[in-house]
């Protein structure tokens, strides 16, 4: 980008800050920036992972929702129970489609609500009882299930129930691990607290102390980690490791079981996808197991090809062959992909507002179909995705933490990109504005789209979406009032 566009974006940056007080402004202020690449640490220009200001519309999630609806949820052969009143459970069940192999109700559980449903009475007299009461039921009613989690919601923290002492208990009883999980929405600043709760509580109740499974292993063993198979994610990776002679020995959470969980121990490398939400158990396996970890990215040809050779580079000559072999393959038809919808869509602009890795990690696909990403940003970062997210953008981009609706309005009325990809929360807003949207926490119910196989899917469904004939029937609310200014003055 030339200088020129780094004075407008500073310029924008002050103007859309003008309308805060002044208290509102400095604090604001921290959290907006335009990248600079001579830059070696994010600290030095942007804040994150702080309180959002009251008052504003942060579209940030709780913890809650990032422990069950990240981390557990999708762990396939277990029940996860969301402790408290109906609403947290029913919100969060099904909604970002982690595909499973299983049958729903027998083996596999993720998309059932099991909640404890709390009522008033229980907040007074307290629901240890109650607590007790359902994982009876679910013990006789589901006896395939290989454990169960208990994701505390707000009350519980408020009421000073003692899940962990249920859990030691009925976990004792049965013979099942059973997970007490402290993520009650209040804790923290964002869901980001919720992975590392979540996290903990794996390490705690899943992974130490319990190595003593008989496993055959090899070489080339390694495990999926933080990729939570939305719309069939994981299922793409994995057949391009497979391919090049790895063994995925674990997978999870997508399409993730207890027994996979159990053995990831004995793995020789741990792949992470999803660095804001696994990074913490990674970290915990090479400190105490010893097992190195690779943070990877399957967006876009690209990026695979060169994720492809960094995890060959810690094996030998036959897993470095292989992943040559693998690109090899793939080459020709991801050249037809590009072929065919790079032409659509050369030239068009991107603005990104999402969580976990896909503010930057879906820059080098944009990038492979000829777009370009002028702005950026994370609703639940810490400042090591921004050291990252630097490297990936191009110097003089956008980028914001914690984006207010306001601040993302302002943001894309003075941008005007042809593409906006962000959550449910800003979908149906941009979408009357006239601006065409991809809701990229779940794929807006299509996918996959990492992998090879993934990034077909992703062009057309980019190219489906900004060539759509639907915006030119829309006028966004500014195009509405330049037409009713020239009437007038006519």
């Amino acid at each position: 980008m030339s200088e020129n566009m780094r004075e407008e974006n500073e310029k924008l940056v002050e103007e859309v800050l003008s309308v805060y007080s002044a208290d509102a402004r400095d604090e604001r202020a921290k959290h907006l920036m335009v990248n600079d690449k001579s830059i070696d640490k994010s600290k030095k220009c942007i804040t994150s992972n702080k309180k959002s200001l009251p008052g504003v519309a942060t579209m940030r999630g709780c913890a809650y929702a990032g422990a069950k609806g990240v981390v557990w949820g999708p762990i396939k052969d277990m029940i996860s129970i969301s402790h408290g009143p109906v609403g947290c459970g029913q919100y969060s069940r099904a909604g970002r489609r982690n595909y499973y192999v299983g049958t729903t109700g027998v083996n596999t559980f993720v998309t059932m609500n099991f909640t404890s449903d709390f009522q008033e009475k229980d907040i007074v007299f307290g629901g240890d009882k109650k607590l007790e009461k359902i994982l009876d039921e679910i013990n006789g009613l589901f006896p395939l299930s290989k454990g169960v989690s208990i994701q505390s919601e707000c009350p519980i923290g408020l009421i000073g129930d003692d899940i962990e002492a249920v859990a030691k208990k009925k976990a004792k009883e049965y013979g099942k691990p059973i997970v007490p999980v402290r993520c009650e929405g209040f804790r923290g600043v964002s869901q980001s607290l919720g992975h590392h709760i979540a996290n903990d509580s794996v390490r705690d109740w899943i992974l130490d102390g319990k190595q003593d499974q008989e496993f055959e292993t090899t070489p080339y063993d390694v495990a999926i980690l933080g990729d939570y198979n939305i719309g069939g994610d994981a299922w793409a990776s994995r057949i391009l490791l497979e391919e090049m002679g790895l063994r995925v020995v674990a997978q999870w959470s997508g399409d993730g079981t207890l027994s996979e969980m159990q053995l990831t121990p004995k793995v020789k490398m741990n792949l992470l996808h999803c660095y804001r939400s696994m990074n913490y158990i990674s970290r915990h396996m090479e400190e105490k197991f010893g097992i190195p970890w690779l943070e990877y990215n399957f967006f876009g040809p690209t990026k695979i090809a060169e994720s492809l050779r960094k995890i060959a580079s810690h094996f030998d000559d036959k897993i470095k062959e292989g992943a040559e072999r693998v690109i090899e393959k793939y080459t020709p038809a991801m050249n037809a992909v590009i072929e065919k919808y790079r032409p659509r869509l050369e030239g068009k602009r991107v603005m990104l507002y999402v969580g976990g890795l896909r503010p930057r990690h879906v820059v080098g696909a944009y990038e492979d179909l000829g777009m370009e990403v002028v702005g950026t940003g994370y609703e639940f970062a810490h400042n090591d995705d921004y050291d990252r997210t630097m490297q990936d953008m191009k110097d003089a981009t956008l980028i914001y933490d914690d984006a207010t609706g306001y601040e993302l309005d302002e943001f894309v009325k003075k941008l005007r990109p042809d593409l906006i990809g962000s959550g449910i929360k800003e979908k149906f807003g941009f979408q009357k504005m006239g601006i065409p949207f991809r809701q990229m926490h779940s794929w807006d119910y299509s996918g996959p789209y990492h992998g090879y196989d993934g990034f077909a899917i992703f062009a057309r469904d980019m190219d489906m979406t900004v060539n759509n004939p639907c915006w030119s029937k829309l006028k966004a609310p500014w195009d509405k009032e330049e037409t009713v200014e020239m009437k007038m003055a006519g």
